[in-house]
């Protein structure tokens, strides 16, 4: 082990088989070896001993809207990269929208790396976009190294993603479904456009009407016709931001039928109810809503039984003034990119949870989902990412100090647990107690 460069130390370490003490060994950005505590540093070696703090492997977000280039006014490469690493978060996987232009082509997705190659403090995947007239593309952007498909089934609120019908979405499934071996991947918005259309019309400033506009029935209906699709079809499957616990039993029993189908849900839906909205306080709108306390107590127990896969922020901001008090009109998107370990981590331990727990759902099985094998976990032969955590330590969120590009936050004045006191990618120190240090992000590609 004379090659070894760094050890990483503490009397907490999460590693796929718990929490212990431990020192971790890394060469060349890679883990070489998870040893004993108290084991010999190897001669030349630089040891960082982190004493009782928390060493996790870095999240990784595989949903973030940075809606750059084209729309930097409301985020961009730079700041939503610096934003993830004072969160702990290593890598993240950028929508398709709301970019100009979207990821819906090879030549999209080539524009977005050339702008994202010189901006990234963190690694940085791409998704692709599944379009009504874009089929014929889908193989290219596969091929160029996206890690799969969004697609959404109602209006995405900009022009140039529309969304899919039925007919188109078979169409689109089918080709992804024949992609390589085990297929691609089809990622989906799942709200019924009918359902919705049903729905009451309301505006105003009162969160209820809203929350009336999109009601559980419009995932619901969603969710089960892509269930029946994929299933016809073959297709592997992901449902994101899963918000309407009502859709579980479909979902635990399309699971246990062997549909390949795995679901997310995001820290909102988890952290925040819409009975704690204020009046016109759009910062807490997003699609699908908030629900009630009632409804986020089953997501929480569809995450301790399996039901639900992982945990991803969503995050999708926007520029201030587009979050009017008028919740019919106002952007739909919740900022808690840097936030997102620390709020989940209040909740989950609140309600018996370990950081093994959170872990698992927010980097081991997030990671398994684009398949970054390099990524997810502190073991040999993995990218050394580390969030160093002190998750006795509290803070109270003033949104003045948060990395985004927007200063809007539904968590601002919140006291949340967990503080992220470093983080680290592939064994290089790249954020300390508010510090950054100059991006050193790779553009990775699937399989890559």
């Amino acid at each position: 082990m004379s090659d070894v460069e760094l050890v990483v130390r503490s009397t907490r370490v999460v590693t796929p088989e718990g929490t212990k003490a431990a020192s971790v060994t890394v060469s060349g950005g890679k883990i070489v070896a998870v040893e004993a505590h108290e084991a010999e540093v190897p001669a030349g070696a630089r040891l960082e001993d982190f004493g009782d703090h928390v060493v996790l492997p870095g999240i990784v977000d595989t949903h973030v809207h940075v809606n750059d280039p084209g729309r930097t006014e409301w985020e961009g490469f730079w700041t939503a990269t610096r934003a993830a690493a004072a969160g702990g978060i290593t890598t993240l996987v950028d929508m398709p929208l709301n970019s100009l232009p979207p990821t819906t082509t090879v030549a999209g997705l080539r524009t977005k790396q050339e702008v994202a190659a010189a901006k990234a403090h963190i690694d940085i995947g791409f998704w692709g976009g599944a379009l009504p007239d874009n089929v014929k593309d889908l193989r290219p952007l596969h091929d160029a190294g996206v890690y799969g498909f969004k697609c959404f089934l109602s209006p995405s609120g900009v022009d140039e993603f529309p969304h899919l019908n039925g007919e188109q979405l078979a169409a689109s499934m089918g080709e992804i479904a024949g992609f390589g071996a085990d297929g691609g991947l089809l990622i989906v918005h799942a709200e019924d456009p009918a359902e919705l259309d049903a729905a009451p019309s309301l505006s105003g400033p009162k969160y209820g009407d809203y929350l009336q506009t999109r009601p559980r029935v419009s995932e619901d209906v969603a969710i089960q016709g892509l269930i029946d699709t994929a299933k016809r079809l073959g297709a592997r499957i992901h449902i994101l931001h899963l918000s309407s616990a009502d859709a579980l039993p479909l979902i635990a029993a399309a699971k246990a039928e062997g549909v390949r189908l795995t679901v997310e849900t995001c820290p909102h839906y988890l952290t925040l109810t819409a009975e704690e909205v204020p009046d016109g306080a759009s910062e807490f709108k997003c699609c699908p809503p908030i629900r009630e306390g009632a409804n986020q107590d089953l997501l929480w127990q569809a995450l301790a039984d399996g039901t639900i896969d992982c945990i991803v922020t969503d995050h999708s901001p926007s520029t201030a003034d587009l979050k009017t008090d008028d919740f019919a009109t106002a952007w739909g998107g919740i900022s808690g990119l840097q936030l997102s370990l620390a709020a989940v981590w209040t909740e989950a331990k609140k309600r018996g949870h370990s950081l093994d727990d959170v872990v698992r759902w927010m980097s081991a099985r997030t990671s398994a989902l684009v398949g970054l094998g390099q990524k997810g976990a502190i073991e040999a032969g993995r990218d050394a990412d580390f969030a160093i955590l002190a998750p006795e330590e509290s803070f109270t969120v003033d949104a003045a100090r948060l990395q985004h590009r927007n200063k809007v936050t539904a968590y601002a004045g919140k006291t949340l647990s967990g503080v992220v006191k470093s983080t680290w990618l592939r064994g290089e120190r790249i954020y300390a107690d508010g510090a950054f240090t100059e991006p050193a992000g790779r553009l990775l590609e699937r399989n890559n």
